[in-house]
């Protein structure tokens, strides 16, 4: 198996130092959305929810668990390609099920914040996690 699909691109310092903090800041974001969640993985989202379980247990990983793992950097492109799923669900839901907007300007619900968790995601999936990750430790850049 090749796993150089987890090394990272070759970008500047300066650029590293942005995902680092980008991975910091959105990875505990993660965690404290994916917190309720996990600790009943296969009904979060109630009884009466016609989600089966097992997509429920994978929206609960991948927010949790993808928010550790954008925290150390480690595997954190398969973590950005699972947050990058939920977050086109959660947009999904939102919009089309739920009909809400994008931004909600009277604070109520909306799909703002699944496009933008799920830009950051993509910038992950494609550039992964950075010269500041485990990922570069394991892994290494693609140039190398």
């Amino acid at each position: 198996m090749n796993l150089k699909i987890f090394a990272n691109e070759s970008l500047n310092v300066k650029a590293d130092v942005a995902i680092l903090i980008a991975r910091i800041v959105c990875g505990y974001a993660f965690i404290l959305h994916g917190w309720g969640k996990i600790q009943d993985p296969f009904h979060w989202m109630g009884p009466e929810s016609s989600m089966p379980a097992f997509f429920q247990f994978l929206g609960a990983l991948s927010e949790f668990g993808g928010g550790i793992a954008w925290v150390i950097g480690l595997l954190t492109r398969l973590a950005s390609f699972g947050i990058v799923c939920t977050m086109i669900v959660a947009a999904y839901f939102h919009s089309v099920i739920l009909g809400d907007s994008f931004v909600n300007l009277t604070g109520g619900r909306s799909f703002e914040l699944a496009g933008v968790f799920f830009t950051v995601a993509l910038v992950f999936l494609t550039v992964g996690a950075g010269r500041f990750s485990i990922d570069q430790k394991i892994f290494g850049s693609k140039s190398e």
